[in-house]
């Protein structure tokens, strides 16, 4: 059984940052194929953002390339996502994901809301 526990979540002015921490229980990170960040607006699907796979291959959605990076701490099993220049349309609630070939498991969701 994985259990993720997400934080880091606020307010924040357009062009601040953020770092969301994803603490992982009942797996260790480095034992999983792959872990992501997904998130969803109101009115909108939830959308994958980052993930990090294998040895360390990341993959970003465009809206965030080059202001977003995953990480990932062992010594601590949590995933992080530096979150830097922020929109506005960048508000949503973030979801860690971990997927397993027997079920995906998601996080509680924090809230990202980033307004002047």
């Amino acid at each position: 059984q994985v259990q993720l526990v997400e934080s880091g979540g606020g307010l924040v002015q357009p062009g601040g940052s953020l770092t969301l921490s994803c603490v992982v229980s009942g797996r260790s990170i480095f034992s999983l194929d792959a872990m992501g960040w997904y998130r969803q607006a109101p009115g909108k699907q939830r959308e994958l953002v980052a993930a990090i796979r294998g040895i360390g291959v990341r993959n970003y959605a465009d809206t965030v390339k080059g202001r977003f990076t995953i990480s990932r701490d062992s010594a601590k099993n949590t995933v992080y996502l530096q979150m830097n220049s922020l929109k506005p349309e960048d508000t949503a609630v973030y979801y860690c994901n971990v997927p397993t070939s027997q079920l995906t498991y998601w996080g509680q969701g924090t809230q990202v809301t980033v307004s002047s």
